[in-house]
Order: C-alpha cells, then structure tokens, then sequence
C-alpha cells in the first residue's frame, strides 16, 4: 500500500484527541506491529519478544513495518507492558504464550523491595527506539508510547501470569488493602518517569492499557484502580494527549472518564454514540470495532467499520480497534479497515449520522 503524503497525520491525530471536528478519522490498531505480518514472523523466526523490546534498530523496524505495509495514521512504539515491572526488580519471561513472572509480588517485604527505576538508564532502548522512529517517520506522522495501568501491571506482579479471575491478586486486595494500594502507588510513581522519558524523546501521545479493570467492581475500581491511574495523568500534567484503554469496562466508564485522559479508548462492548451521550464531548473516544471482525469477509469488516465511523459523526475520534489486532488476521483485511477509515470523509457522512 502507498502511504498517504498528503494528510499531515500528527495534525489529524492532534484535533481528533482535542475533541475538533476532522476531514477524517486518524486510524491505528492496537498490536499493529505484530504476528498478523509476515515481515514481523521473519524477524521473531531470529530474535525473541524481549530481545526486540530491548534492541532499538529491531523494535523501530518492528513499529515501523505496519506503518510501511498498511499506511497506519500513528506509529507506536514496540515494547510490551511487562518492561517496567522487569525495571522494578522482577525476572521476567516473555514469548508468545504470555508473560511468566517467577518471583511475583505477595507480601509487604515484596512490595518494599521494588525501586523507582531510572527510564533512560534501565530502560534506555524504549526512548532511543522512538527517537529513531521519529528520526524515520518525520514531523507528520505522530509516534506513540505507552505504559500498563497500575492495577494491570500488579495483575501480573501478583498473579506471576495471566489467570481468568484473577484471584490470588483480588485476595491480595482485599486482605491487605493498604499494602496492595502501596503497590499500585509504587508502580504509578514508576510510571510517570517512563512516560515521561517517551515523551522527551519525542512521542505525539501516550496511551496507559488497562486491560484487567473490567474484572473490579465499581467501588474497588474507584478505591484502588482509579486513583493510580489519576496519579499517572497527574504526573504527565498535560503534557501531551492522554489515551486511557479499558477493557470489559462498560460498568466503569463513567468513573474512567473522571480519570483526568484527554481520550478514552473503549473495547467492541460499548455502543460509541451511547457512550458519547453518557459522558458528553469533553472526552474525546478512540475504537473501536471487534477484532474479530477483521477475520470474516471483507463486507463485513467494511459495514462494521463504517458504522463505528458514523457514530460519532466525526467529532472527537480515533478510530481503532476494541483490543489489539489477532494474529490470525490476514494482512489485506487489516488493510481493508485501515482504507476504509481513511477513505470515509466526514462531510458527506454527517447528515446520515445526525438522523441515526
């Protein structure tokens, strides 16, 4: 696909995460660099997940591959959640099947032997890996970084892997409540200084995934969860836009908006104009079609995603998917979504998005 050169990307990316009407939608999809691509498969056939991660000239070739292939409005930056959580004093194991943390965090003494680690000393290869991203993409183009939210990193931290439930982590909660919010302030305190560092180094925005919230409740969600992640959004003081990703979360949208994010990234669950009407304009939303979506037929993805576009009629959207993009995905109907959002002008959709 040839890239368009005649969009000033950033500018688009910017209005839509102010909440300005655009010609049309920035589009990007979360894990766009990744399996789905065969570029991708060749490297990892030579190079594990974290020796990527750590390596600047793989993980920019990495984030790039789908800006060069699809033509993508926004480059992020190829990292994982779990690099922090190394910096703190963790071992870590990452591969395919999911992280694996041998030696997880289950008591105070846990707790107190993670540090605050320096970014560009520790995790030096994440900023100089967007710097040359940005060196690559040029001043058009917006360069994404991230982090995990607080209560997702301690999800890992806690549980060593990926559990449905979560149980061993919500016990922690509730049997210690202090020691388990002392935990989410350690990591939200660590985070500010590697978002940060993203950020001089030159990303555009920075998206926080929460993807293990929508197992709280509400009131354990505004006790605990929220008040790191307000913590994280406080700590960047607007520097650059905010995207807050959540995920099974239709019963902490509300609260999420309250989270301080200049956008709120939702998952296929959520109806888009619903949630608009609910939280009113100032948030600006990103999303956020079924990943699924992208294995069915090319009618399919193309009715879906245009639906997604004419609920919001343009105003205040990124338009992505509502998690990241599955490694079954076959590349044309990745392409097919990325075209379609780019190729849907505004103008002519608004009238039939007002009478929906």
């Amino acid at each position: 696909m040839t890239v368009q050169t005649s969009v000033n990307r950033k500018d688009l990316f910017l209005r839509a995460c102010r909440g300005e009407t655009v010609p049309r939608l920035p589009v990007w999809m979360m894990r766009q660099a990744g399996r789905y691509l065969p570029e991708y498969r060749e490297i990892r056939a030579k190079h594990g997940f974290l020796e990527v991660c750590k390596t600047p000239e793989l993980a920019t070739e990495v984030s790039l591959q789908p800006f060069r292939r699809l033509g993508v409005d926004a480059v992020i930056v190829f990292s994982d959640i779990l690099i922090p959580a190394e910096a703190m004093g963790l071992p870590l194991e990452l591969g395919d099947q999911g992280p694996n943390l041998p030696s997880p965090v289950r008591s105070l003494a846990d707790v107190q032997k993670l540090r605050i680690f320096d970014p560009e000393l520790e995790t030096g290869f994440l900023p100089e890996a967007i710097r040359r991203i940005v060196k690559a993409v040029g001043s058009e183009v917006p360069v994404l970084g991230f982090a995990g939210a607080p209560w997702t990193l301690a999800c890992y931290m806690v549980e060593g892997r990926t559990k449905e439930g979560f149980a061993t982590v919500k016990q922690f909660l509730y049997q210690e409540p202090k020691t388990f919010r002392d935990l989410l302030h350690r990591i939200a305190q660590a985070t500010i200084p590697y978002l940060k560092a993203q950020i001089a180094a030159g990303a555009t925005a920075v998206q926080l995934f929460d993807t293990w919230c929508g197992e709280l409740s509400l009131q354990d969600y505004q006790e605990s969860a929220l008040p790191a992640v307000e913590e994280v959004v406080s700590g960047i003081s607007g520097s650059v836009p905010f995207i807050y990703y959540t995920k099974a979360s239709r019963h902490l949208l509300r609260a999420a908006s309250r989270s301080g994010a200049t956008v709120l990234s939702v998952d296929w669950r959520v109806d888009l104009g619903e949630i608009r009407g609910a939280l009113g304009p100032n948030i600006a939303l990103q999303g956020n079609v079924d990943p699924a979506v992208l294995l069915g037929p090319r009618e399919r993805i193309r009715e879906v995603t245009l639906d997604a576009i004419h609920s919001l009629a343009g105003r205040g959207h990124i338009l992505n998917l509502g998690h990241g993009i599955l490694p079954d995905t076959p590349v044309e109907n990745a392409q097919l979504f990325v075209e379609t959002g780019q190729q849907a002008l505004l103008g002519e959709m608004r009238p039939a998005a007002q009478s929906r």
